[in-house]
């Protein structure tokens, strides 16, 4: 199986991993065979990457950090709910259900991720086709339990952590829809607009019976940075509290690989980057350390060149070296496709890198 920017498609290729809408339904299955005009569908569902089968690239496989099940379960309680939220004023408090709801969800989270040997943050749902917002909150929930799990909280503050991130931006809810999709550059009151989300959240949060303290904070810390240039207090350094800070990475890292109507998704390796050129200014230094032990930045599927001018695709990460692959080489040097594909262990293969990666 291999990842394959949806630009780059072409007929007859075969779909490897189920596409989602945001109700958990099955757009497209394993094993279709894609036309041009699934091509455009696929498109004009602003999906950037999908998955793709060849016998080739037979035996690659993508690991899942959830369950099937916990995944749809978690994307129809943040839809149902955030939904109510966006249709209500609830900034007066009396949302006494969030908490017994969202605590259920994430039991079932935080033992999938949990059950998970050498868990690391990979790209999830590069092939969903769902409401930015929804996707965004669980993806960010799951990087921070994998941060945590890392740094060696325990159950109970795990689940503080995870609640926290899945309703970090709970306070979009109250944003107006043409502020919170607009495919342009924000003018300044729209800015301040989208900016009012992090209080939003901490005032729906702060109240709630079943929702920690902590966790309302994470929705209240999670833009601020440790130079004091973040929103919506300024605030600096250790007076942002940890989760938040896990939060506002696992966050910056979930919205730049993220299609979105404004722009493309990056790769794993390109938003490592940006996140690396924040370190000590922006994110804590150690806790960025931490996280770039922990991702996954060539995962499994991923077509890459190697300094020897050889392509061939990410085949297997090794969890004390992520950035050190295994690699299915597909083609030599000139861009002829080998008859015998073979592997390389880029972590016993020191003097090779890899070069760059298709989709870059």
């Amino acid at each position: 199986m291999r990842l394959v920017p949806v630009p780059m498609l072409q007929q007859g290729m075969k779909i490897g991993k189920k596409i989602y809408s945001d109700e958990g339904v099955v757009l497209l299955a394993e094993g279709v065979e894609l036309t041009s005009l699934l091509i455009s569908r696929l498109q004009k569902l602003d999906i950037g990457y999908i998955y793709v089968e060849d016998h080739l690239t037979e035996g690659i496989d993508i690991p899942e950090m959830l369950r099937e099940e916990t995944r749809r379960q978690a994307l129809q309680k943040i839809r149902v709910n955030f939904q109510r939220l966006s249709e209500a004023s609830p900034i007066t408090g009396g949302y006494h259900h969030l908490g017994k709801q969202f605590s259920k969800v994430m039991e079932s989270i935080l033992e999938d991720v949990s059950s998970q040997e050498d868990c690391m943050i990979m790209l999830m749902d590069m092939n969903t086709a769902d409401h930015y917002l929804y996707k965004h909150s669980l993806n960010v929930c799951v990087y921070s339990l994998v941060l945590g799990i890392a740094s060696g909280y325990t159950q109970d503050q795990l689940m503080v952590l995870g609640l926290g991130s899945l309703l970090h931006d709970i306070g979009k809810t109250q944003i107006p829809q043409k502020v919170l999709f607009k495919p342009q550059k924000l003018d300044d009151e729209e800015f301040r607009l989208m900016q009012a989300h992090a209080q939003i959240g901490f005032k729906i949060l702060k109240d709630e019976p079943n929702i920690p303290l902590l966790a309302a904070h994470c929705a209240f810390q999670h833009h601020e940075r440790m130079n004091g240039s973040g929103y919506p207090r300024g605030i600096k350094g250790d007076d942002i509290h940890e989760y938040a800070q896990w939060v506002a990475l696992a966050d910056s890292y979930d919205a730049m690989t993220s299609h979105r109507v404004y722009r493309p998704a990056m790769l794993p390796h390109q938003a490592a980057e940006v996140l690396y050129g924040g370190a000590g200014t922006l994110y804590d230094q150690k806790k960025l350390e931490l996280f770039r032990d922990k991702v996954a930045i060539y995962p499994p599927g991923l077509s890459v060149k190697l300094s020897t001018g050889e392509t061939g695709v990410v085949s297997k990460i090794h969890a004390h070296m992520p950035h050190r692959p295994v690699v299915r080489i597909l083609q030599d040097p000139e861009g002829v496709p080998l008859k015998a594909p073979y592997e390389v262990d880029l972590s016993q293969s020191l003097s090779v890198i890899i070069d760059g990666v298709l989709g870059d």
